[in-house]
């Protein structure tokens, strides 16, 4: 038996389907209820104050927070620097014990022999 040609009825339902789409389409935007020019100008305003309000907010909080940020740094700056002289301090006293002047001195022992020892001086 012979195959019988079917004829390619796809684009024909594509069409309909298309057609149909925007016959709904239509349809539906018919039933919308749009908003009056009053009502989208009302909206409008009061979005626009939100945000207003809104970026105020988001203003002041970041004023606030560099301002206690700052503060933080600089008192964490103040005590890094305090102790860095509190360092300097106990490192120069070190240093100058340590480049203290050693200078030869004369003892006389109880027998009258004439010792000399290492005596440590500093300068004051």
């Amino acid at each position: 038996m012979a195959k019988k040609e079917t004829k390619n009825t796809k684009p024909v339902k594509e069409k309909k389907e298309k057609k149909n789409f925007f016959k709904n389409l239509r349809a539906e935007l018919k039933k919308v209820i749009w908003p009056t020019p009053k009502q989208v100008f009302n909206n409008t305003v009061a979005v626009l104050f939100i945000v207003a309000v809104v970026g105020i907010i988001v203003f002041v909080l970041d004023v606030a927070f560099n301002a206690a940020n700052k503060a933080t740094v600089e008192g964490i700056k103040s005590l890094t620097a305090t102790n860095e002289v509190v360092e300097n301090v106990v490192d120069t006293e070190s240093a100058e014990n340590a480049e203290a002047e050693v200078v030869p001195a004369e003892t006389t022992t109880e027998e009258g022999n004439a010792e000399t020892t290492e005596e440590v001086q500093t300068e004051e």
